[in-house]
């Protein structure tokens, strides 16, 4: 593989998104370049044709397409930080994004405890993007180890850990999977059934309105409508149904019908609970 350190700021980003684009979605094309880049299609013939001078089993063309994709052989040229990854996959590819992370000293994230896998998160990705489903071993508290067919729609996260949203064959159903429990997962390149894809996923699709309030044992309100930035004393949120029981978790948000949890930690109060308490995805939520 040759030394990119001769190669310009500019092109490296180009090279950094083809080699991006190639692990998480499986494909790239000349006009995948063109729109992000806002380039010419010389300059993004240029940058192909470099890329594969640097790593020639990494990609192959089908002319009929006009779509380079993925070969088995893969190695990524460029170590895409797993965080790093999946932030720009929910906003966007971001500038700078393949040239690494200098920690500040003067701005420190949050502690994080779990760390996905990145060759897991761009198996995943590559059959949401592609609709196909994928096989793994699943590890879960409640049935230990098993073999699992899902089909992937989403990736989200729970405020803790990513979760992918998929249909599991061997339930028939839409449920939720700690992506770091997967393991020996690969592809499956083979047409999924309708009643598989995104569409059908009720719980996925169902959006929702919540109206947060300060919890009413909090003695001044202001502090809390200052913290969530609440506009007349509220917050009011479209939230998807299958994440309202994680998002009610991670803020510690007491979902009981009157306001009846007691404790510092409860600073919001879910004050249209009568409209959700039946939903499902609310049996983890604090209440």
């Amino acid at each position: 593989m040759n030394d990119l350190t001769n190669i310009n700021y500019a092109q490296r980003e180009r090279l950094a998104f083809i080699d991006f684009c190639l692990q998480f979605f499986g494909q790239i094309s000349r006009a995948d370049l063109v729109n992000h880049f806002k380039t010419g299609l010389a300059s993004c013939s240029r940058d192909l044709t470099l890329y594969r001078e640097l790593a020639p089993d990494n990609l192959t063309l089908k002319h009929e397409t006009k779509q380079y994709y993925r070969t088995v052989q893969f190695s990524p040229v460029f170590e895409h930080n797993p965080e790093a990854t999946l932030n720009s996959l929910c906003r966007g590819f971001g500038d700078g994004f393949s040239n690494g992370i200098t920690p500040s000293n003067v701005c420190i994230d949050a502690t994080r405890l779990i760390h996905p896998s990145s060759d897991v998160i761009a198996t995943i990705m590559r059959a949401i993007n592609n609709r196909q489903a994928i096989s793994c071993d699943y590890v879960s508290l409640s049935s230990g180890e098993t073999k699992r067919t899902l089909v992937p729609h989403s990736l989200a996260n729970n405020g803790q850990r990513w979760h992918v949203r998929a249909f599991d064959k061997k339930n028939k159903a839409f449920r939720d999977f700690v992506c770091t429990r997967l393991q020996n997962v690969t592809e499956i390149e083979k047409p999924i059934a309708t009643i598989q894809a995104r569409e059908f996923d009720k719980q996925w699709n169902n959006i929702h309105k919540i109206i947060l309030v300060p919890h009413p044992t909090i003695k001044h309100f202001k502090a809390i409508e200052l913290d969530y930035a609440m506009i007349d004393g509220k917050i009011e949120l479209n939230v998807r149904e299958a994440l309202l029981g994680y998002l009610m978790r991670q803020w510690n948000v007491d979902c009981s019908a009157h306001a009846a949890l007691t404790g510092g930690e409860h600073h919001l109060w879910l004050s249209n609970v009568n409209e959700l308490e039946n939903l499902a995805s609310m049996t983890i939520a604090p209440s």
